[in-house]
Order: structure tokens, then sequence, then C-alpha cells
């Protein structure tokens, strides 16, 4: 684990890795949670993290996985939706400067649903309908975005 002060130097200075969950359930509604952390602090927002130095990305999807959502790798079945890009005007810290992600997005639909979900990242969770969450002020853009292929042409890159 990288020192506060160096991972502050590292997020002001290169973009990210992340990985996003777009949790289904069964009836297709979409779990989110209400971040607790900067960016995106007090919106709804997909599950998901960082991927770490040296780590592949395979196992940093299981990594989150269980992390995110208390779920082994083989208990829901991932689709990859697509590389995008998150844009925040503020970071983890105090300091003023920006927080640039490269997302790796993936959607998956539970066999079975969370008994217990994690709040090391999130206050509380709940099950948006697609609309409700496309016109919910307090879902972040940047979740939207997986909802509205139309409106991301230039946020995400499907070919290189």
């Amino acid at each position: 684990m990288l020192s506060r002060a160096y991972f502050q130097a590292v997020v002001k200075s290169t973009p990210l890795i992340s990985i996003d969950l777009v949790v289904r359930a069964r009836d297709n509604r979409v779990l989110l949670g209400k971040r607790t952390n900067r960016p995106a602090q007090g919106y709804w927002f997909v599950p998901g993290g960082r991927v770490l130095k040296d780590e592949c990305l395979e196992t940093a999807f299981g990594r989150l996985l269980k992390a995110e959502l208390g779920f082994r790798p083989d208990q829901a079945k991932a689709k990859h939706l697509g590389v995008y890009q998150h844009f925040y005007e503020d970071n983890f810290s105090d300091e003023d400067f920006t927080t640039h992600y490269v997302v790796l997005a993936y959607e998956i639909v539970l066999k079975e649903m969370p008994k217990q979900l994690p709040v090391d990242q999130h206050s509380e969770y709940s099950w948006f309908t697609e609309h409700d969450l496309l016109s919910d002020k307090l879902v972040h853009d940047h979740t939207k975005w997986y909802f509205m292929p139309e409106m991301n042409a230039d946020r995400q890159f499907t070919k290189f």
C-alpha cells in the first residue's frame, strides 16, 4: 500500500485504472451505493475500485467483487461493457487537483442476492430501475453513462 503522500502524487500526475461493476438482479434492477469518499462523494454510484500495481485484471476483478459485494467470481456472470474515461474536478485529499480514471466496465447478473454489503466505500445501497437511476439527480453522471450509450461516445472507447 502506498503512503498517502505518495498516492496523492500519483493521482495528481497520472490516470488511475479501475473496474466498475454494473450489478443487476434477475429482475434487471441495478445496485448502486451512496459514496462516502471523494471523488463522487454523496452520489449513488456503481460498485468498483482501482486495479493495483502488479495485479492482473482477473485478480483485480475477483478482489473487487469480494470487497465491494462479498461475492466470489464464480457467483456472478460478467460481460465487458467497454472502456470509459472518468474525469473529476476533485480527489480523495484536501488538495486542489483533479482525478482521472480509465475504467473497465463490466456488467454482472447475480445468481443470488447479497445478504450483507460492505460499508467501506458506500454508506447505503439501493436497487434502481434504469429509468429511475437515469432521472435521479443524485446518481452520478459517470454511472448514468453505462445506461446511455448514445450520450457517451466521447467518454467510451470500444475500438482502438
